[in-house]
């Protein structure tokens, strides 16, 4: 990939610093001691906090599971539950549900979700629990024996096939009363948790339609509280497995209800092409209507989880040399998942008859357009140049997805996707038949720019897509878009208002280039104070060529250690100082702090274009690295790399003509 060889101007001022911090301290002062944090009431407060006009950045986890997902329950999970996770998150020692030792969080969170699956919510427990109305019927009383025979892998592979549409619902299962209970316990939980101010708890679920494997999982949040919550019940696959219907029930329930909703994406990566397609559900083109609808109900997008990252493939990216980063190819199948027909009916018929053997033997994922953020960025400016609306205008968001009620995306407290796969031993085990725990990333985090810590300036926050990702780290990132930003501005004291009043952030839009101008780009990345230094920011440019035809390029715009870029458009390496003997690493390379105001010099106005920002950290020890050493084993054995370079992905910013 050839980049432009242009100077690089890279700020390091404390100007910026102080610019940045000061924006941050009320920010700061949500992450207090857990000592503190345990004397907190937990109860909703009615006190109105202070806001921010230039906003704060909050860290949270919209996508984590509980006891009250059966998954996460025939796995492990039988004790932690929505008020564990609740407590985890706030930075509180909690007890690990497997392996029963006491664990903490090492910073805690400002808001979660949690989102068990709405599909089967609670059904397993209450089983167990010898509730009557479930474990009285013919499969409540098998699932208890199997469960008892240490047979529940058995039982959860009956629920997927279910979901995965092989076998039809078990109307055994299927309950409104349970639902109903437990929707209200998950509710309750959340509303004792919520402290505006100091910590958001947030109201959702997942609705996790995998047909024949597919994954087309969303987690659904909800705004509001308990009132609003208790007049519906969570839909679920199990209702459809089809998002134009899930959208129009969240469009019904809005309306009847007043509860405002947002459905995230999650997974693409392992979605078999389907998660942002060329045609809907029934195999017609995309339509206006389509794209305006899941942009009203989808702003943003999970790409970076601990299923894998979802921003890139090499395969898509070949000349993009950190597209290789966590790639996950394991699909969430089961045995006769062909009974679905699914390569064949209407627009699932993607695959070749040799790929179609790979996937339905090794449940093997084979990376397509559909699954990645950066290729389905590209297919929206596509559809939009075709019928006016873009579908694929979303903004870009981690989350851990974590089974255990913990949301553990630090590379050395990361506690496993599954309670099973939460020790050395076991994550080298298969977490379901196919895919090791090793396999598994520790990964990710969501950070929302908001005026306060509450439901609805988060929420807010959410719709607007003024977000970004990261991998883990507290990575603290600004983007703003415009016409007008001058290098001076970044290392202004006032830096951030200058970025608001001069251009958009990131999730903005730019139309009609002012005449003769090219957009410049202002960005300030900040390492996070506990984690490693940073080695590069990069812009991520896509855009459609005269021809119509998507095109990519990746620029580096400010790099550590003062390098450049050379003849050749490449960048030497940072370095790598990580110790596979200890598992330590120094910041004796790398920056703190790298700030630049970049101009596209290869803009050309009359092109749909966007714009991302993608933060490299230097090199540190994936996970796995400290397992094999405790197990005093030769870290290859893991099938993974040893060490990783985390990272942050920024929404984008929209250039339309």
């Amino acid at each position: 990939m050839r980049r432009s060889i242009k100077p690089i101007v890279t700020v390091s001022v404390s100007a910026l610093f102080i610019s940045l911090s000061a924006c941050q301290k009320e920010e700061q002062s949500s992450k207090v001691p857990a000592e503190t944090k345990q004397a907190t009431s937990e109860k909703t407060s009615t006190v109105a906090p202070v806001g921010n006009s230039l906003k704060n950045v909050y860290w949270g986890d919209t996508h984590l599971h509980t006891s009250y997902s059966p998954d996460a329950f025939l796995m492990g999970n039988q004790t932690a539950d929505p008020d564990t996770a609740y407590r985890y998150a706030k930075g509180l020692p909690v007890v690990h549900p497997y392996h029963k030792a006491r664990i903490q969080i090492h910073t805690p969170l400002d808001f979660l979700v949690v989102s068990d699956h709405g599909e089967f919510m609670g059904v397993i427990p209450n089983i167990l629990k010898d509730n009557p109305v479930v474990a009285n019927s013919e499969t409540g009383k098998r699932y208890k024996q199997m469960f008892a025979e240490g047979k529940s892998i058995e039982v959860f592979g009956e629920l997927i096939a279910q979901v995965n549409k092989v076998t039809p619902a078990n109307p055994d299962l299927a309950n409104e009363e349970v639902s109903r209970s437990v929707w209200g316990e998950i509710m309750s939980a959340a509303d004792r948790h919520n402290e505006p101010g100091k910590f958001t708890a947030f109201m959702g679920w997942e609705w996790s339609s995998t047909p024949g494997g597919a994954n087309l999982h969303r987690v659904v949040v909800m705004k509001e509280g308990k009132e609003k919550g208790e007049q519906f019940i969570p839909y679920t696959s199990l209702d459809s497995d089809k998002p134009e219907d899930l959208w129009k029930w969240l469009d019904n329930t809005s309306a009847k209800t007043g509860a405002s909703f947002i459905a995230i994406p999650h997974n693409s990566n392992i979605s078999q092409g389907l998660m942002f397609p060329l045609q809907d559900s029934d195999g017609k083109l995309i339509s206006k209507e389509y794209a305006t609808t899941r942009m009203k109900w989808e702003p943003v997008v999970e790409m970076t989880q601990i299923k894998g990252d979802s921003e890139t493939h090499p395969n898509l990216s070949p000349t993009d040399e950190f597209a290789d980063y966590e790639t996950y190819d394991h699909l969430i199948a089961v045995e006769g998942a062909e009974a679905k027909n699914m390569f064949t009916d209407g627009f699932l018929g993607q695959l070749s008859p040799e790929d179609r053997e790979l996937v339905l033997k090794n449940k093997q994922q084979i990376a397509k357009a559909g699954d990645y953020a950066r290729s389905a960025l590209k297919r929206g400016l596509a559809v939009e140049d075709r019928i006016g609306a873009n579908p694929y205008k979303f903004g870009m968001i981690g989350s851990t997805d974590s089974h255990t009620a913990m949301a553990s995306a630090e590379e050395t407290n990361f506690h496993g996707k599954m309670a099973i796969d939460s020790t050395p031993g076991t994550k080298s085990k298969d977490v379901i038949p196919g895919t090791p725990g090793w396999d598994m990333g520790a990964a990710g985090l969501v950070a929302v720019y908001a005026e306060q810590n509450t439901r609805a300036a988060i929420f807010e926050g959410m719709q607007s897509k003024e977000v970004y990702a990261t991998t883990g780290p507290r990575i603290q990132l600004r983007f703003f878009g415009g016409w007008d930003y001058l290098p001076s501005d970044v290392s202004a004291s006032d830096m951030v208002a200058i970025g608001y009043k001069k251009g958009v952030p990131m999730g903005g839009d730019l139309n009609k280039a002012p005449s003769g101008k090219a957009p410049s780009f202002m960005i300030t990345a900040m390492k996070d104070p506990v984690d490693a230094n940073l080695d590069r920011i990069q812009i991520i440019k896509g855009w459609l060529d005269k021809d119509g035809k998507p095109q990519e390029k990746v620029f580096d715009v400010a790099l550590a250690d003062g390098r450049t870029i050379g003849v050749d458009g490449k960048v030497a390496p940072v370095g790598n100082t990580v110790d596979l003997k200890t598992g330590k690493y120094t910041n004796t390379i790398g920056d703190t702090q790298l700030a630049t105001v970049w101009t596209d010099p290869e803009f050309d106005p009359a092109l749909r274009a966007f714009y991302y920002v993608r933060v490299l950290q230097i090199p540190t020890p994936r996970h796995t690295l400290f397992d094999t050493m405790a197990l005093g084993i030769d870290p290859k054995e893991s099938g993974n790399p040893a060490t990783i370079q985390e990272r942050a992905y920024t929404s984008p910013i929209w250039y339309t003509p």
